[in-house]
């Protein structure tokens, strides 16, 4: 049986990881203009290689598939939608991606390295690197792939494109954007100037909106919960 507590707290550091990397998903995508002119070295990728591409504030990650095809997870709210895969097979949009995120809706997909890298720059294999593991023989990292493709949950913090990428190279789903964004929280809880704040905010939301049970409750539950987990 799935426990509330960890499932609201899951759902509001999702929303945070979310709100923190908005940039990410603005209008004006990364790239758009220099992407119909940025040009790939396709024959310098092997199959089963991993291919990473960075952002303002997160990192995607796909794997290469061999003849101009890459698998990567994106999220995609036209997938809860419509089973017409002429328009869900169409390029992602920033709309269809964002509500995908609130939405939970995945698929893992194959693009080509353009639509994928949509003009950003492409580092090969760089997570065997940064996160010291062997990995598996190329052709197993690319079944690997291939097995997955279709609908999948998503979940910033539990199954985004990051622990998809690391399961198919590594044999283990693991993701340290994720991990990386936990610990900071952990720190801003941890600080006790977080429980003062919280203790301010509340006393104002009391003095603008009222003595009443959906101020008063907050005012007093959240800071004693930051003191408690400090």
């Amino acid at each position: 049986m799935k426990n509330p507590m960890l499932e609201a707290v899951s759902l509001v550091l999702e929303k945070l990881l979310l709100i923190s990397n908005f940039k990410l998903f603005s209008s004006g995508a990364p790239g758009e203009d220099k992407a119909r002119n940025t040009f790939y070295e396709i024959n310098s990728f092997l199959r089963g290689d991993v291919l990473e591409v960075p952002r303002t504030h997160l990192t995607h990650y796909g794997i290469y598939l061999g003849d101009n095809r890459v698998a990567h997870m994106m999220p995609d709210i036209l997938l809860a939608l419509t089973d017409d895969k002429e328009l869900t097979q169409k390029v992602v949009s920033n709309k269809r991606l964002i509500l995908g995120v609130i939405g939970r809706v995945a698929s893992i997909r194959v693009d080509t390295v353009e639509d994928f890298a949509y003009g950003a720059d492409i580092l090969v294999n760089n997570l065997d690197r940064s996160l010291k593991k062997k990995a598996l023989l190329n052709e197993e990292v690319a079944r690997r792939a291939e097995k997955l493709l279709g609908m999948t949950p998503y979940s910033l913090l539990w199954n985004n494109c990051e622990h998809f990428v690391t399961y198919c190279r590594f044999g283990t789903a693991i993701s340290p954007q994720a991990d990386k964004f936990c610990e900071n929280v952990k720190i801003i809880i941890r600080d006790q100037r977080s429980v003062l704040a919280s203790a301010v905010l509340g006393l104002a939301s009391i003095v603008c909106l009222g003595l009443a049970s959906y101020t008063t409750l907050p005012a007093i539950f959240i800071p004693f919960c930051l003191w408690m987990a400090g």
